[in-house]
Parts: C-alpha cells; structure tokens; sequence
C-alpha cells in the first residue's frame, strides 16, 4: 500500500484530464480535493464509485470539495467514461503510472483468484494547503460520498 501518510505533502502532478485540459495538484491551492483512484473506467466497481460521486456531487461541492478521479485508462477511455454516466468531475490521465507511483498505489492484488498488477482503489483528501489530512484505503464504492464526507468531518484523534 501506500508510503503516504496523513500530514504529509501530497505529491505533485501535472497531468491532462477527459477534455485534453492540463490539470495540476497548484491549480487546487486553497480548496480541498478529494483525489480518488480506481483500476479502470467502465469497470462494474469503478462504475458504481464514480456514479455514487455523480449523485452526490452538488453534496460534495457545497462542502466545498473537489472531485478529481484517476486512472491509468487514457484520455480517450476516460471522455468515453465521462459521457455514458454523465460525471461532472474531472477524470485525470495517468498512462505512464507516474501519480499512481508517486502516491504509492499500484502493485500486485489478489483479483478473482490471482495476483495481478493495478491501482489499489485508494482516495487521498488533500487540505488547502497541499497536505493530505486523510487517505481512505478500504473504499465502499457504492457510498464513496458519503466516505468521503464523514472521514474529513471526523475530528482528528
């Protein structure tokens, strides 16, 4: 799993997303971001994260929260994922695995019986000054938001 840990830097990016626009971790200075992972677009899993997201979305921005998904699918796969379940929120291009690197969230898993090599399903809630307050590694897909929300309202022990 991830090297990362609460309180540290969150590590820079620049990257594009589903539009060809350019998108770095600055660009977000003085807002929070919710910067979730997940293994591929159009995927069963990932498909019912990435909606629980969409139905929750105006939820998530009045918290003042922004969403930025990424995968290593390119940004063809990704405008194609965007469209079909109408997602509001930028979806990050990461083909040559240097954020999923960086945050420390690709290696083996065990998946339907044998060792492959992907992202593990990690969301990181970066503060407005570019540190991570929480990492969420056992995601609940189907109530993502709702993680998302409750773990940055949690007060810190």
């Amino acid at each position: 799993m991830t090297h990362l840990k609460p309180k540290d830097k969150a590590p820079a990016f620049s990257t594009v997303d589903q539009d060809g626009n350019k998108v770095s971790l600055k660009d977000f200075k003085g807002k929070k971001v919710a910067l979730y992972f997940y293994p591929h677009d159009d995927s069963e899993t990932c498909n019912k994260q990435a909606c629980n997201i969409r139905d929750n979305y105006a939820l998530l921005k009045q918290k003042g929260i922004e969403i930025l998904g990424v995968s290593i699918d390119d940004q063809k796969s990704h405008k194609k994922f965007e469209k079909k379940f109408s997602l509001p929120f930028r979806i990050l291009v990461d083909t040559d695995k240097k954020m999923v690197n960086d945050y420390g969230i690709w290696g083996e898993k065990l998946f339907m019986g044998r060792i492959i090599v992907s992202t593990y399903r990690t969301t990181f809630l970066i503060n407005e000054k570019g540190k991570i307050d929480h990492i969420i590694e056992k995601v609940v897909s189907g109530k993502h938001a709702q993680q998302i929300i409750e773990t940055w309202e949690t007060p810190d022990p």
